[in-house]
């Protein structure tokens, strides 16, 4: 749809959560192969799109001073213009002002950079009423960089290859987290570079978990081989763990992708609240927020 009837589109772009992340091997390429139990959670970044003569985009929020000095071009401005590209093809004008509410933390183990340019692709899908073929879109994603293809799946799954390919993984239960990054960044590639030792078999399950213990003690029977280099890089990562382990009622506390943003489950929200109270008392300048599993709309 364009022209006057076109009207704007904002949609949410969630966390990604890495419940667990294996390293299984590295491609002649030099990129590592991965298996990944992938989860959404909130909060969100926004993406909302209205038609314009041009693509622009507008960036707010409490986290849009990193992306604004930032040496790279933001994602969200490279999906678009492939997408236009695409758009262009298939006849149609593709213009769009993208506005983007940065709430989720830079370069935090989270997707957010992903997440974004996937909201991106399905508003600017959606304003312009294109229709594609499910598998240009997914490549497109994957041009995009590896956690592209799973944040516009959207839901939770498994992430094999070097991420894009994505299968459907069990329920996940009705439980609690808790998020928080404790003020640093890191960059994806160099904790690649400090990772070491061998490779790790995927380590999949079929079975959904019935309560927040139960999928407390699946995960824990597997790990994230990013955490270790990590914290080489980062102690505080370190720190930021074994506050979340000690905090009354956590069932589990792992790092998410390649940090330092890290996780912990909980039974139910009054108890990840209390956490969150009693780590923000002690930790003023980490970024702590109460969640909860999601689906992206």
């Amino acid at each position: 749809m364009t022209g006057a009837d076109a009207r704007p589109v904002a949609i949410d772009a969630p966390a990604k959560v890495n419940l667990y992340l294996h390293i299984t091997g590295r491609r002649g390429d030099g990129f590592h192969t991965l298996d990944s139990l992938i989860a959404f959670a909130a909060p969100f970044d926004r993406i909302s799109v209205a038609e314009a003569p041009a693509l622009s985009l507008d960036i707010s929020g409490p986290f849009a001073p990193a992306l604004h000095n930032a040496s790279e071009p933001n994602l969200v401005e490279t999906a678009a213009r492939h997408l236009a590209a695409l758009a262009e093809m298939a006849g149609i004008a593709p213009g769009a002002h993208i506005t983007l509410d940065k709430q989720l933390p830079v370069a935090a183990g989270i997707g957010g950079g992903s997440s974004d340019a996937a909201a991106a692709l399905r508003a600017l899908v959606a304003l312009w009423g294109l229709t594609l073929d499910p598998a240009a879109l997914a490549a497109l994603a994957l041009s995009l960089g590896a956690d592209v293809p799973m944040c516009l799946y959207g839901r939770t799954c498994f992430a094999g290859g070097i991420g894009e390919i994505i299968d459907p993984a069990p329920t996940l239960p009705d439980c609690a987290l808790l998020l928080v990054n404790p003020g640093v960044s890191l960059a994806t590639p160099d904790v690649f570079r400090a990772r070491q030792g061998n490779f790790s078999a995927p380590a999949r399950f079929e079975q959904a978990a019935r309560d927040g213990q139960d999928l407390a003690e699946i995960l824990a029977a597997r790990g994230n081989d990013l955490e270790a280099p990590a914290t080489a890089l980062a102690p505080v990562i370190g720190e930021t763990l074994a506050a979340l382990n000690a905090l009354p009622g956590c069932r589990l506390a792992r790092m998410s992708g390649s940090g330092a943003t890290c996780f912990a489950l909980f039974d139910d929200d009054a108890v990840a609240a209390d956490g969150a109270d009693s780590l923000r008392a002690r930790h003023s300048g980490w970024w702590i927020v109460p969640s909860r599993f999601v689906q992206a709309n």
